[in-house]
């Protein structure tokens, strides 16, 4: 049985929006289990939405760095939110991410070990240790990814309080669409969503919302049930899907509505092919 500690109630509550004691009863009765925990205050109608992250756990930053040929994305994590204001610091972050845009790595520890363009006597695994040598604390390049251009597709980043939180979103169908992508992208940043659409959500993930929506309504009649617990997870999916969510510029579309309207005006068929949103510390 795990020991239930102060931070796993205070992060159970920062997840759920309920009530300190309840959160401390939730994870005794779950053994210390958070997810079973948060499942079954939902189950209890005690909790609706739950915050994807819980606690962070790390300083940095994500860099995103916008080339010819390619969008590129690094996180770069240090100890303390001082460090992560340095400078030298935010330079290194930089140069990291156009050192990814243009190298094209294929692995973390790939592109750790390869020679540092801006000074080939070392790599970049040495040019970090040089930074924290100049900073005084640790750094770490957590992940990155890279991202193509190409004929008939839009990327757009967006960085939000400072690079805590970068999205990335990609639009199939022509050219020139970035500053859709763009408000798209800040959509992200904002709602979170955890899916492009229903049919990406995987099995059992439906198979528990269903579940926690059957025990929220166990009291109704049979005959209802079916319709009510089909509506949740309607609901559900407008909460945690892209293509579903109220766009934060203009409630009255949807993510889908908004690109199919500028399908309608440049006549030419758009779409959403994928999207990520990174959070420091968080995988």
């Amino acid at each position: 049985m795990t020991l239930v500690t102060t931070d796993m109630v205070k992060e159970l509550r920062a997840r759920t929006g309920v009530g300190m004691g309840k959160c401390k009863e939730a994870l005794d009765t779950a053994a210390g289990d958070m997810e079973l925990a948060i499942a079954n205050l939902r189950k209890a109608g005690i909790a609706s939405a739950v915050k994807k992250e819980g606690r962070e756990t790390k300083e940095g930053l994500i860099a995103a760095f916008d080339s010819k040929t390619c969008v590129a994305l690094v996180e770069v994590n240090a100890e303390t939110d001082f460090v992560t204001k340095n400078k030298m610091f935010l330079k290194f972050a930089e140069e990291i991410a156009a050192e990814i845009a243009d190298t094209n790595p294929t692995s973390l520890d790939g592109f750790l070990a390869q020679q540092y363009s801006k000074d080939i006597s070392v790599t970049v695994d040495q040019q970090r240790a040089i930074i924290m040598q100049t900073v005084g604390e640790n750094i770490k390049i957590q992940r990155f990814l890279r991202w193509l251009k190409g004929e008939g597709l839009s990327l757009a980043a967006y960085t939000h309080m400072g690079g805590r939180i970068v999205t990335l979103v990609e639009i199939q169908g022509a050219n020139g669409q970035e500053a859709l992508a763009k408000d798209i992208a800040m959509h992200i940043a904002a709602e979170a969503p955890l899916y492009l659409q229903p049919e990406e959500v995987p099995a059992s993930v439906k198979a528990s919302e269903e579940d926690i929506a059957s025990a929220q309504v166990k009291d109704r009649p049979v005959e209802m049930l079916t319709k009510i617990v089909a509506g949740k997870l309607n609901a559900f999916y407008d909460q945690t899907c892209l293509l579903r969510q109220k766009f934060i510029k203009d409630s009255s579309l949807t993510i889908a509505k908004l690109v199919e309207n500028k399908s309608k005006e440049i006549g030419v068929p758009l779409a959403v092919t994928r999207f990520v949103r990174w959070q420091v510390g968080a995988s």
